[in-house]
């Protein structure tokens, strides 16, 4: 009787010990679906993340720059540009790479193939030799898109602007007046310019598709990705990235928790007869820098909420991917 009655007890600790383990992975792990909105609250991690520029001695000095990816619990990823940032300077040669831990309020990026090092400390990144000599030091820097702000022309429809989301059929409001994913609009739309702003949630521990993801949609078919893209490569499923069809000529994410801006020139497909006689076409500017150039779109991208081609417009679609991104100042210019 004691025996049949200790197996359950048994059971139940073995549940409890292996709950307690679980809870301790997560914790040392970090939580991959933690989003901070806030700077305040995002920690030192998010400090030293961002943007880096100066110019050290190579051959000459020369303008370099660096962009610190956030990896949690004090682990970086930093990506290096000669010539400067990416759409600021870089000469598109190979991004150099080098993995960092902060430790007493140091970071000490090593470059794999012991080319150097890049040392953070106060903000500032010294680059030094293999010798330890100083080459130079860069200083962050917080670039902000020459489309931020833009007022919509006269004519334009606007569809966000902080007042309400009456114009959109599916869409819900912050409490601090800003537009949260999973939005639809009421109007639909042929041919059209259109600007919009986005903001990624600032996810240390996401990794991939998990980080930040959202994306616009014109016509609800043809998604331009949304992602915390920041120092990758920029492929077509990253932010930038026609969804499986086109990558962008060059990265231009902006580091999580800035506003960045997607500019669109967009061209429905014709049907003539019922009949497709000529794709969609596409022209993005990211930031400001022109990232697809009247690409051609063979058809609906993946996850759109209009699956078929026909000749009937769509709807502006942001797409909810379960990951906190706001928007704000969206407007759309008709084209007849």
């Amino acid at each position: 009787m004691t025996h049949l009655g200790s197996a359950p007890l048994h059971r139940y600790v073995c549940l409890v010990m292996m709950s307690f383990f679980i809870l301790a992975l997560a914790a040392v792990a970090g939580d991959p679906k933690q989003a901070f909105l806030d700077p305040r609250a995002a920690g030192i991690d998010f400090e030293i993340q961002g943007e880096y520029v100066g110019e050290i001695e190579m051959d000459g000095l020369q303008k370099f720059g660096v962009q610190v990816i956030a990896l949690g619990d004090g682990e970086f990823l930093a990506s290096g540009y000669s010539g400067g940032l990416p759409g600021d300077g870089w000469l598109g040669t190979e991004i150099i790479q080098a993995k960092g831990r902060l430790k007493d309020g140091t970071v000490r990026f090593v470059v794999p193939e012991g080319d150097g090092a890049g040392i953070w400390k106060d903000g500032v990144i010294t680059v030094q030799n293999i010798y330890g000599q100083v080459l130079g030091e860069l200083h962050k820097v917080e670039r902000k898109s020459p489309t931020l702000g833009a007022q919509p022309p006269e004519g334009a429809i606007v569809l966000f602007d902080g007042r309400s989301v009456d114009a959109f059929q599916v869409g819900r409001m912050s409490e601090d007046g800003l537009l949260c994913e999973g939005a639809v609009s009421k109007q639909k739309f042929q041919d059209f310019t259109l600007h919009i702003e986005f903001r990624t949630p600032f996810q240390p521990f996401a990794r991939g598709q998990a980080r930040g993801n959202s994306g616009f949609y014109a016509q609800g078919r043809y998604e331009v990705q949304i992602l915390d893209s920041f120092g990758l490569t920029g492929e077509s499923n990253e932010c930038g990235g026609i969804y499986a069809v086109a990558r962008p000529k060059v990265n231009m994410c902006f580091p999580p928790l800035a506003w960045q801006t997607y500019d669109i020139e967009f061209t429905a497909a014709r049907f003539e007869n019922g009949k497709k006689v000529a794709n969609a076409r596409m022209t993005v500017r990211h930031n400001g820098v022109l990232i697809h150039d009247n690409v051609e779109l063979p058809g609906p991208t993946r996850a759109a909420i209009v699956a078929e081609e026909s000749p009937e417009p769509g709807p502006v679609y942001l797409q909810d991917h379960g990951n906190p991104v706001r928007f704000r100042n969206i407007w759309i210019v008709e084209k007849k």
